[in-house]
C-alpha cells in the first residue's frame, strides 16, 4: 500500500480501533503456485497492549498458506467510500477520489495449541453472539463437548505478531477545512453517497489534526 505524510496512520491506539471495529479481513500469502487470499474474522490478542491478533483458519487453508513457515500479510478495511467532487465547491478544480482506512500487518504466525485454539474460538463466538438477545454460546446446549472439540479440530488457530505495519487514513486531510467540512456534511446527509460511517472517520481525522483543539 503507497504510502505519503498527509495519509499515513501511525497511533497504534487508533490502528487498535480500527481492527476492533472491522474484524473482517483477509490473509493473503504467496504459494508456490501464485497469490492466495482467504477470509476470515480476527481479534485482537487480549493479552498484548500492541498489535497482536489471533484468529483460525479452517483446513486445509493452513497448508494452502503455509501457516507458521512464510510470511502472511493481514488486512483489515475500515470504513470507506466515493467522494463526489461536487462536494469541493462549484469553483473548485477536482476529480472524484474514493476515501478510506486500511491497515496491513505482515509477519509469520505462530501456530497455536489446541486448547489455546479452543479458547480464542470461544471468545470468538462470545465477542459475537452475545450481543444476541437470547445468546447461544460455545459450550452451552444443545452443544456438548464431543461436537465443540470435533468442530475445532477442523481449524487451526494462530497469532500473528506482525513485524510490518502499514497503515493508511485517507480522509481528506490535504482539503482545506472548509472543504472536509462540506465532504462530510455530504456523507452525513441522505444522497446517494451518504455514508455516516466515514464521515466519523473524517471528523476524528479532522480532529487530530495539528493545531487542532478539542
Amino acid at each position: 500500500m503507497r504510502q505519503n505524510p498527509s495519509f499515513t496512520l501511525a497511533d497504534v491506539a487508533e490502528m487498535r480501533r480500527v481492527i476492533e471495529q472491522n474484524p473482517w479481513a483477509t490473509i493473503v500469502s504467496g504459494a508456490a503456485d501464485g497469490q492466495v487470499a482467504s477470509h476470515y474474522v480476527m481479534m485482537l490478542d487480549e493479552d498484548r497492549d500492541d498489535l497482536t491478533i489471533v484468529g483460525h483458519v479452517g483446513r486445509p487453508d493452513d497448508l494452502i498458506h503455509g501457516m507458521g513457515e512464510r510470511e502472511l500479510l493481514v488486512v483489515f478495511q475500515g470504513p470507506h467510500g466515493y467522494v463526489s467532487p461536487g462536494w469541493y465547491g462549484p469553483d473548485t478544480q477536482a476529480v472524484p477520489t474514493w476515501n478510506y482506512i486500511a491497515v496491513h500487518l505482515s509477519g509469520v504466525p505462530e501456530i497455536l495449541s489446541d486448547d489455546e485454539n479452543l479458547r480464542v474460538l470461544d471468545r470468538l463466538v462470545e465477542r459475537f453472539e452475545g450481543r444476541m438477545p437470547d445468546p447461544r454460546l460455545m459450550w452451552e446446549r444443545p452443544n456438548d463437548e464431543a461436537f465443540v472439540r470435533r468442530l475445532a479440530s477442523g481449524t487451526v488457530g494462530f497469532r500473528l505478531t506482525p513485524t510490518r505495519v502499514v497503515a493508511k487514513r485517507k480522509l481528506s486531510q490535504n482539503k482545506e477545512a472548509a472543504t472536509v467540512e462540506r465532504v462530510i456534511a455530504e456523507l452525513q446527509g441522505d444522497g446517494v453517497y451518504a455514508n455516516p460511517a466515514l464521515a466519523g472517520e473524517m471528523r476524528r481525522a479532522q480532529d487530530a489534526r495539528p493545531g487542532r483543539t478539542a
